[in-house]
Protein backbone atom coordinates (compact mmCIF):
# COMPACT_ATOMS: atom_id res chain seq x y z
CA UNK A 1 0.00 0.00 0.00
CA UNK A 2 3.31 2.20 0.80
CA UNK A 3 4.50 1.87 -2.42
CA UNK A 4 1.17 2.13 -4.32
CA UNK A 5 0.43 5.57 -3.12
CA UNK A 6 3.75 6.56 -3.60
CA UNK A 7 3.33 5.28 -7.23
CA UNK A 8 0.25 7.47 -7.98
CA UNK A 9 2.36 10.45 -6.20
CA UNK A 10 5.46 10.40 -8.59
CA UNK A 11 2.59 10.30 -11.57
CA UNK A 12 1.36 13.89 -10.42
CA UNK A 13 -2.30 12.40 -8.89
CA UNK A 14 -1.56 13.41 -5.32
CA UNK A 15 -4.38 16.22 -4.09
CA UNK A 16 -2.84 17.36 -0.76
CA UNK A 17 -4.06 14.79 1.89
CA UNK A 18 -7.33 13.29 -0.29
CA UNK A 19 -7.63 10.74 -2.27
CA UNK A 20 -6.53 7.12 -1.66
CA UNK A 21 -6.09 3.83 -2.78
CA UNK A 22 -6.52 0.13 -0.94
CA UNK A 23 -5.48 -3.34 -0.95
CA UNK A 24 -7.86 -6.32 -0.67
CA UNK A 25 -6.60 -8.01 2.96
CA UNK A 26 -5.75 -11.50 1.94
CA UNK A 27 -7.55 -12.75 5.63
CA UNK A 28 -10.66 -11.32 4.25
CA UNK A 29 -11.13 -9.01 7.33
CA UNK A 30 -11.41 -5.90 4.82
CA UNK A 31 -8.98 -3.52 3.09
CA UNK A 32 -5.58 -1.74 3.80
CA UNK A 33 -5.32 2.17 3.53
CA UNK A 34 -3.63 5.04 3.90
CA UNK A 35 -4.61 6.73 7.46
CA UNK A 36 -6.14 9.66 6.53
CA UNK A 37 -4.50 13.14 6.79
CA UNK A 38 -1.46 11.75 4.74
CA UNK A 39 -0.69 12.68 1.14
CA UNK A 40 0.03 9.88 -0.85
CA UNK A 41 3.97 10.54 -0.89
CA UNK A 42 3.76 10.86 2.94
CA UNK A 43 2.74 6.96 3.16
CA UNK A 44 4.53 4.26 4.88
CA UNK A 45 3.96 1.05 6.46
CA UNK A 46 3.41 2.76 9.59
CA UNK A 47 0.52 5.58 7.69
CA UNK A 48 -1.49 2.26 7.01
CA UNK A 49 -4.44 0.93 8.58
CA UNK A 50 -6.67 -2.24 8.02
CA UNK A 51 -10.15 -1.23 7.81
CA UNK A 52 -12.89 -3.59 8.07
CA UNK A 53 -16.38 -3.44 5.90
CA UNK A 54 -17.62 -1.65 9.14
CA UNK A 55 -15.55 0.98 8.99
CA UNK A 56 -13.68 -0.36 12.38
CA UNK A 57 -9.97 0.41 11.81
CA UNK A 58 -9.07 -3.76 13.15
CA UNK A 59 -4.60 -2.70 12.65
CA UNK A 60 -2.44 0.36 12.78
CA UNK A 61 -2.31 3.80 14.10
CA UNK A 62 -4.43 6.50 12.75
CA UNK A 63 -7.76 7.66 11.73
CA UNK A 64 -9.26 5.85 8.33
CA UNK A 65 -11.18 8.14 5.25
CA UNK A 66 -14.52 9.01 5.63
CA UNK A 67 -15.04 7.36 1.80
CA UNK A 68 -13.50 3.80 2.82
CA UNK A 69 -16.67 2.59 1.01
CA UNK A 70 -15.42 2.79 -2.14
CA UNK A 71 -13.17 0.66 -1.17
CA UNK A 72 -14.82 -2.20 0.48
CA UNK A 73 -18.24 -2.18 -1.39
CA UNK A 74 -16.19 -2.28 -4.76
CA UNK A 75 -14.51 -5.32 -3.98
CA UNK A 76 -17.30 -6.88 -2.37
CA UNK A 77 -19.25 -6.89 -5.49
CA UNK A 78 -16.09 -8.04 -7.63
CA UNK A 79 -13.83 -10.57 -5.67
CA UNK A 80 -11.87 -10.97 -8.64
CA UNK A 81 -10.73 -6.99 -7.68
CA UNK A 82 -7.24 -6.54 -5.40
CA UNK A 83 -6.54 -2.89 -5.69
CA UNK A 84 -9.10 0.43 -5.93
CA UNK A 85 -7.60 3.54 -6.50
CA UNK A 86 -9.66 7.05 -5.94
CA UNK A 87 -8.68 10.20 -7.08
CA UNK A 88 -9.38 13.85 -7.76
CA UNK A 89 -6.74 14.83 -10.33
CA UNK A 90 -7.73 18.23 -12.34
CA UNK A 91 -8.01 16.16 -15.77
CA UNK A 92 -9.94 13.89 -14.97
CA UNK A 93 -12.14 16.23 -12.82
CA UNK A 94 -12.42 18.87 -16.30
CA UNK A 95 -13.20 15.78 -18.38
CA UNK A 96 -15.83 14.26 -16.14
CA UNK A 97 -17.82 17.53 -16.01
CA UNK A 98 -18.22 17.87 -20.43
CA UNK A 99 -20.78 14.74 -20.57
CA UNK A 100 -18.27 13.61 -23.55
CA UNK A 101 -17.52 9.85 -24.05
CA UNK A 102 -13.59 9.03 -23.53
CA UNK A 103 -12.14 8.24 -27.09
CA UNK A 104 -8.55 6.19 -27.32
CA UNK A 105 -6.67 9.11 -28.67
CA UNK A 106 -3.87 7.93 -27.49
CA UNK A 107 -2.96 4.42 -26.15
CA UNK A 108 -3.80 5.72 -22.78
CA UNK A 109 -7.41 5.66 -23.56
CA UNK A 110 -6.96 2.04 -24.53
CA UNK A 111 -8.05 0.61 -21.18
CA UNK A 112 -11.69 2.84 -21.18
CA UNK A 113 -14.07 1.69 -24.33
CA UNK A 114 -16.50 1.32 -21.20
CA UNK A 115 -16.06 4.45 -18.82
CA UNK A 116 -19.27 4.83 -17.29
CA UNK A 117 -19.98 8.20 -14.91
CA UNK A 118 -21.69 7.90 -11.46
CA UNK A 119 -24.36 10.61 -11.01
CA UNK A 120 -26.00 10.19 -7.88
CA UNK A 121 -24.01 13.03 -5.98
CA UNK A 122 -20.51 14.60 -6.36
CA UNK A 123 -20.33 14.97 -2.44
CA UNK A 124 -18.56 12.26 -0.82
CA UNK A 125 -19.03 8.35 -0.81
CA UNK A 126 -19.57 8.50 2.76
CA UNK A 127 -22.36 5.68 3.82
CA UNK A 128 -22.27 1.99 2.56
CA UNK A 129 -25.64 3.08 0.48
CA UNK A 130 -23.25 5.48 -1.72
CA UNK A 131 -20.79 2.80 -2.07
CA UNK A 132 -22.66 0.31 -3.32
CA UNK A 133 -24.38 2.60 -5.86
CA UNK A 134 -21.08 3.75 -7.08
CA UNK A 135 -20.12 -0.35 -7.12
CA UNK A 136 -22.78 -0.88 -9.04
CA UNK A 137 -22.02 2.30 -11.94
CA UNK A 138 -18.98 0.91 -11.80
CA UNK A 139 -19.69 -2.61 -12.99
CA UNK A 140 -17.02 -4.94 -14.74
CA UNK A 141 -15.30 -1.48 -16.06
CA UNK A 142 -11.83 -0.42 -15.18
CA UNK A 143 -12.52 2.93 -13.90
CA UNK A 144 -15.58 5.84 -13.75
CA UNK A 145 -15.70 9.17 -13.54
CA UNK A 146 -17.52 11.06 -10.55
CA UNK A 147 -18.42 14.04 -11.89
CA UNK A 148 -18.12 17.01 -9.35
CA UNK A 149 -15.65 15.04 -7.58
CA UNK A 150 -13.13 12.88 -9.31
CA UNK A 151 -12.75 9.44 -10.90
CA UNK A 152 -12.09 5.54 -8.97
CA UNK A 153 -10.22 2.55 -11.15
CA UNK A 154 -10.34 -1.00 -9.78
CA UNK A 155 -7.92 -3.97 -10.97
CA UNK A 156 -6.73 -7.28 -10.03
CA UNK A 157 -3.64 -5.66 -8.09
CA UNK A 158 -1.69 -2.58 -7.03
CA UNK A 159 -0.13 -2.19 -10.57
CA UNK A 160 -2.95 -2.46 -12.49
CA UNK A 161 -5.76 -0.24 -10.52
CA UNK A 162 -2.51 1.74 -10.06
CA UNK A 163 -1.70 2.40 -13.93
CA UNK A 164 -5.68 2.42 -14.57
CA UNK A 165 -5.84 5.97 -12.81
CA UNK A 166 -2.73 7.11 -14.49
CA UNK A 167 -3.75 6.40 -17.56
CA UNK A 168 -6.91 7.18 -17.29
CA UNK A 169 -5.75 10.83 -16.18
CA UNK A 170 -3.75 10.95 -19.25
CA UNK A 171 -6.37 10.25 -21.42
CA UNK A 172 -8.59 12.69 -20.34
CA UNK A 173 -5.77 15.50 -20.90
CA UNK A 174 -5.29 14.47 -24.00
CA UNK A 175 -8.53 14.56 -24.90
CA UNK A 176 -9.17 17.94 -23.33
CA UNK A 177 -5.67 19.34 -25.43
CA UNK A 178 -7.85 18.11 -28.78
CA UNK A 179 -11.19 19.57 -28.18
CA UNK A 180 -9.29 22.72 -27.35
CA UNK A 181 -8.04 22.27 -31.26
CA UNK A 182 -11.00 21.82 -32.24
CA UNK A 183 -11.16 17.60 -32.34
CA UNK A 184 -10.48 14.63 -31.78
CA UNK A 185 -11.45 13.92 -35.55
CA UNK A 186 -9.94 10.08 -35.64
CA UNK A 187 -9.13 7.71 -32.78
CA UNK A 188 -8.91 4.37 -32.32
CA UNK A 189 -11.55 2.12 -33.33
CA UNK A 190 -13.11 -0.88 -31.26
CA UNK A 191 -10.68 -3.68 -33.05
CA UNK A 192 -7.88 -1.46 -32.93
CA UNK A 193 -8.84 -1.29 -29.30
CA UNK A 194 -8.85 -4.48 -28.50
CA UNK A 195 -5.62 -5.35 -30.14
CA UNK A 196 -4.34 -2.80 -28.09
CA UNK A 197 -5.30 -3.29 -24.93
CA UNK A 198 -3.49 -7.06 -25.50
CA UNK A 199 -0.36 -5.41 -27.35
CA UNK A 200 0.14 -2.37 -25.07
CA UNK A 201 -1.68 -2.45 -21.89
CA UNK A 202 -1.41 -6.41 -20.79
CA UNK A 203 -0.39 -7.31 -17.26
CA UNK A 204 3.41 -7.38 -18.34
CA UNK A 205 3.35 -3.57 -20.22
CA UNK A 206 1.26 -2.10 -16.70
CA UNK A 207 3.23 -4.01 -14.01
CA UNK A 208 6.77 -2.31 -15.93
CA UNK A 209 4.94 1.10 -16.00
CA UNK A 210 3.84 0.86 -11.77
CA UNK A 211 7.58 -0.42 -11.06
CA UNK A 212 8.74 2.63 -12.70
CA UNK A 213 6.73 4.83 -10.65
CA UNK A 214 7.92 2.50 -7.80
CA UNK A 215 11.37 3.46 -8.21
CA UNK A 216 11.41 7.08 -8.89
CA UNK A 217 9.30 7.68 -6.06
CA UNK A 218 11.37 9.79 -3.60
CA UNK A 219 12.84 7.77 -0.39
CA UNK A 220 11.37 4.66 -2.14
CA UNK A 221 12.99 2.08 0.21
CA UNK A 222 9.87 0.63 1.18
CA UNK A 223 10.08 -1.84 4.11
CA UNK A 224 7.48 -4.52 6.56
CA UNK A 225 5.69 -2.61 9.11
CA UNK A 226 7.34 -1.51 11.70
CA UNK A 227 10.95 -0.97 10.00
CA UNK A 228 10.04 1.88 7.91
CA UNK A 229 13.12 3.82 6.39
Amino acid sequence: MAAASRALAVAGLTDMVWGHASIRDPAGRGVWMKASGWGFEEVDAERVLLVAPTGEVLDGAGKRHIEYPIHTEIMAQRPEVGCVVHTHAPALAAFASLDEPLRAVSHDGVPFAKLPRFTRTGALIASSDLGRALADTLGDANGALMPHHGAVTAGPDAPTAVMYAVLLERACRTQLMAMAAGGPRTWSDEAEVAFKNEQIWNPGQLSAGYDYLVRTAPDNRITPRGTAL
